[in-house]
């Protein structure tokens, strides 16, 4: 969520047009976030007298920097399927011809409804049980998703991205970079693998992708990096953040309970997935090292955007291969 490019307020206005949602009133760009432009827009039912004060956006429009048009629909379906499943999430909206997006500015571009509430950085154990629970339904609502994209920051992208940002690393930090990509080559190769259950995942709900209206969980935001993946792979990635310290990357252990247990309630691993879970929570701490480092040192320039600490991953990956959490039986 960052602002690569730049959209003017007439260019907009015509825009919206296709849309049945008012005529636009303002829009600011969303700063945060290093994959795609995004912008608030707030909008006003046609013929209506100009309302007084500022008005609350209701929508967020998002230009796709790096998804083709022919990836797109994934993700805006894949919103769709979850919202009519009763998952608060951004609800795609459809233009007067029926499309989920289309071009603005020469990029790939949609529409979504804008949720209430507002990110929660420092989560305790009922705001992380919340999160368990919302992603285990995540999950099985996903389940009988049926569109088949893999994910683009997985296994794949991991084996060729790390050669390009191995130069910047320290040589000690070289070496874990590469034995980690082969033990995660060998995982994927392992039998049970393939037996771990898996559908469209959402890959990336850190805590500023989830909202909360007070002490409530309103929504979950951000499906453009989600893809076909494992579902312990989701809950790893989730894990991490949610219920890592920010200063030393170690879990910490009433958060993390509170969101298995949570996730547990709705949807009980497999004993596969209960063997997987350590080299799972490698999988999802090398994900983010990998992807931090080479948006640090192998940027895109952009109008709006703060590339984010790599060495935060580092320290949860080491600390995973050390001190892994284990499942119980």
């Amino acid at each position: 969520m960052a602002v690569f490019t730049t959209v003017g307020r007439e260019v907009l206005a015509g825009w919206l047009d296709r849309y049945e949602v008012g005529v636009l009133l303002d829009f600011e760009g969303i700063p945060s976030g290093i994959e795609n432009t995004n912008y608030f827009v707030a909008v006003a039912p046609a013929g209506a007298p100009a309302p007084a004060g500022r008005v609350r956006p209701q929508y967020v429009l998002t230009l796709f920097e790096r998804l083709s048009a022919a990836q797109l629909p994934f993700y805006l379906q894949l919103m769709k399927h979850l919202a009519a499943a009763g998952i608060p999430c951004p609800d795609p909206v459809p233009a007067r011809d029926g499309g989920l997006w289309s071009m603005l500015e020469g990029k790939p571009a949609a529409l979504v409804t804008r949720l209430a509430g507002r990110s929660n950085m420092q989560p305790g154990p009922a705001e992380c049980a919340q999160v368990g629970a919302l992603l285990a339904r995540m999950h099985l609502a996903a389940g009988s998703f049926h569109a088949d994209q893999p994910n683009l920051r997985g296994l794949s992208w991991w084996v060729d991205a790390a050669p390009k940002v191995r130069p910047f690393l320290a040589p000690g930090l070289q070496q874990a970079l590469a034995d980690e990509v082969r033990a995660q080559q060998r995982f994927a190769q392992d039998p049970a693998y393939a037996r771990l259950p898996a559908s469209a995942v959402h890959a990336d709900l850190f805590r500023d992708n989830v909202l909360f209206d007070g002490a409530t969980l309103s929504g979950v935001i951000d499906f453009y990096f989600a893809g076909v993946d494992t579902w312990l792979f989701d809950l790893a990635v989730t894990a991490n953040d949610w219920c890592g310290d920010d200063a030393s990357g170690e879990f910490v252990p009433a958060r993390l309970d509170a969101l298995l247990s949570a996730y547990r309630a709705h949807r009980e691993l497999t004993d596969d997935e209960r063997r997987a879970w350590p080299l799972m929570q490698r999988a999802a701490a090398l994900r983010f090292w990998l992807s931090r480092l080479y948006d640090l040192h192998l940027p895109r320039p952009a109008e709006m955007v703060t590339p984010k600490d790599p060495t935060h991953f580092e320290r949860i990956l080491v600390s995973r291969r050390i001190r892994p959490h284990m499942l119980d039986d």
